[in-house]
């Protein structure tokens, strides 16, 4: 069964087998897992997938996809829902460890699931998703570029990410306007290997910080900050510079401080 992509959903369907192939072998998950796809559509990672990993779940919104899926895998798990309202909890538990993820992402959807997933680390073992380029380059972004922003800061201070290769719009139907990239995430890293749940803080506080610095990227954070800190910084905290010259670290530093000095 063929269908055509949908603009409204923003498919763009794989159909390079060396591309599949690489993205499904970058998974760590071994056949004991259970390993959720998010978006199969027609299930080019997916009839791979099921051949490796028993306890395969979907996530798909389009009923037409969900019938090829269906057909061609029936020994998948189908959820016909977003992955934004899965219960992840529930799925982890059930399973009786922690999700491996993978998938294609539509990009209008890129960013809200990659918060999605950092912010539920603690269910998570690692996520390798297809994304845009230029998102992915922010994801490895370090401090004093363009790219470095509130996505590289949440991801490096939550985890592990890693750029693993890059994917041309000619491996897809129909082709993409940009270029795109397979990152690899593994929620946790040496500073807090429970990710959000050992920052010193918590995770909505850390959030704020950061939100706050890089909504006004350009204005030194005496100034960008003013709202959260008033006047008062942390001893030696040089407030001359912007959000974007802090290393991850030290908007943790920063939320920690707000924390315990002025409780707000």
């Amino acid at each position: 069964m063929c269908i055509k992509p949908k603009k409204s959903l923003g498919q763009h369907f794989l159909k390079d087998g060396n591309i599949i192939r690489r993205i499904v072998e970058s998974l760590d998950a071994g056949s004991e897992h259970r390993v959720v796809e998010i978006g199969p559509g027609t299930g080019a990672l997916t009839v791979p997938l099921a051949g490796k990993y028993p306890d395969l779940h979907v996530f798909e919104v389009d009923q037409r996809a969900v019938e090829v899926i269906a057909q061609r895998c029936p020994g998948v798990v189908i959820h016909p829902k977003s992955f934004l309202d899965a219960d992840l909890a529930a799925l982890s538990s059930e399973a009786g460890g922690r999700l491996f993820v993978i998938g294609n992402l539509p990009y209008f959807l890129t960013s809200p699931i990659l918060f999605h997933i950092m912010d539920q680390g603690a269910l998570f073992s690692q996520a390798v998703l297809m994304i845009q380029k230029e998102v992915a380059q922010r994801l490895v972004a370090r401090p004093r570029t363009k790219e470095y922003g509130i996505l590289s800061v949440q991801a490096q201070v939550l985890g592990r990410v890693e750029l693993l290769f890059p994917v041309f719009r000619h491996v897809f139907h129909p082709p993409p306007k940009v270029e795109s990239a397979v990152i690899s995430y593994r929620p946790g890293n040496e500073r807090f290997p429970g990710s959000a749940d050992d920052l010193p803080v918590p995770l909505d506080r850390f959030k704020l910080v950061v939100r706050s610095a890089f909504q006004q990227r350009r204005k030194r954070l005496s100034n960008a900050l003013k709202g959260l800190f008033g006047d008062t910084f942390p001893d030696g905290f040089d407030t001359s510079r912007r959000a974007e010259e802090l290393k991850p670290e030290e908007f943790v530093r920063l939320a920690e401080w707000l924390e315990q000095k002025t409780g707000y």
